[in-house]
This record gives C-alpha cells, sequence and structure tokens, in this order.
C-alpha cells in the first residue's frame, strides 16, 4: 500500500489501483482526490472536510452518523462498523472529538483503521487496541498537548509512525514539535511534506 500526505490532515491511500482518500480538508491540495475511489471523513470540522469539492466528486464518502454534513449526500457510518471502501477494508473506531473546553466540541468522530494496517484517528487520540502498522499521529491542534502526542505513539506502539494535523504550525513550530515526537517516540516516528509518500 502506497500512502501519500498531502497538507494538514488529510492522506491518500493506494493500493491495487484503487485510490482511497481520508479528511480532504479545505486546506488540502485539490490534487489528493485525482482519480480517487472513495472518500473517508473523520468528522464534520472544515480542516478536514471540504464539502463543496467533495459534493461534485461522485464517489462514496463516508462520514460518521450524525454528521451535520447537509449539503452532502454521504454513507453514514457507526463506531465499530466494518465496511469496504474502494475495495479497502476499513474498521471505524472511537465516537466522539476530543474535548478543546467545556465539554466542546461536541461532534461525532471516528478514526478509521484501513485494512488492519493504516490508522487515522482524526481529532482524537482514540486508541484502536489492537496492532496497528501504520499510526497517523495528530501533532497539533487546540484540543492537543505535545505530551498526550507522544503518549498516543507510545501507547499504539506501531512499526512506523507518521505525523498529521499540522497545517497551523509555522516551520519553528513543525521542527520543535516533530524533534520531540522522534526523541521520544523513536526512530519509527517521522514528518511527510505535503505530497511526499511512505
Amino acid at each position: 500500500m502506497r500512502l501519500l500526505k498531502y497538507t494538514h490532515a488529510c492522506v491518500r491511500l493506494e493500493q491495487d489501483g484503487a485510490v482511497l482518500v481520508i479528511d480532504p480538508g479545505v486546506w488540502s491540495e485539490p490534487s489528493a482526490l485525482r482519480g480517487a475511489d472513495a472518500v473517508l471523513v473523520t468528522h464534520e470540522h472544515i480542516d478536514h472536510i471540504d464539502v463543496l469539492r467533495l459534493a461534485g466528486l461522485n464517489v462514496p464518502v463516508y462520514a460518521p452518523a450524525g454528521a451535520d454534513l447537509p449539503d452532502l449526500a454521504h454513507v453514514p457510518v457507526t463506531p465499530g462498523q466494518e465496511f469496504a471502501a474502494a475495495g479497502f477494508r476499513v474498521r471505524a473506531l472511537g465516537g466522539r472529538h476530543a474535548v478543546i473546553y467545556g465539554g466542546q466540541p461536541d461532534c461525532a468522530n471516528l478514526g478509521y483503521l484501513v485494512e488492519e494496517r493504516v490508522y487515522h484517528p482524526g481529532d482524537s487520540l482514540h486508541r484502536p487496541e489492537v496492532p496497528v502498522e501504520t499510526l497517523l499521529v495528530p501533532v497539533q491542534g487546540s484540543w492537543l498537548k505535545t505530551d498526550e502526542a507522544i503518549d498516543f505513539v507510545r501507547a499504539v506502539a506501531p512499526e512506523r509512525a507518521y505525523g498529521i494535523h499540522d497545517a497551523q504550525l509555522n516551520e519553528r513550530g513543525l521542527r520543535s514539535v516533530h524533534g520531540w515526537l522522534a526523541e521520544r517516540c523513536g526512530h519509527d516516528y517521522r514528518w511527510l511534506g505535503p505530497g511526499e509518500a511512505a
């Protein structure tokens, strides 16, 4: 399976000629969706979903049941559900967005375990409780502290981890956060720049 990282939380997976894109938000490059066969959306926030772009794509879009997406036809997904998207086996995990303050935001958020190999948690640190080869770890957000990201990687103990959810950091911030993760999580942590493949 080939993994390509795009800006912020957007990731493109390619396997056997099929293309699955996760969280193509308003900050991600339109090229992430070129040739996409299906899209997974972890939650309704615009940094994870560009509704206008997806509405004209004419491919299945999978999103949490109860997500506030009135202008987008989508397949509702519930925690624990297993399904096929573009030929990829997917399991939905978690259920709620991480809290920022005062219980907010309180919206559905699903992590997706693809082919029992790649795990994208969206805006949460929900642990998959199964072995994971590749962990996509959020590195910055109003709901996240660096020590939580480090503990998440160490608890999941993947074979490799790549940083996502990073578009609000400048170069100095990126170097700092990735330095901490690389130092504390070991050689299995790496940051991919937009358009870089793993």
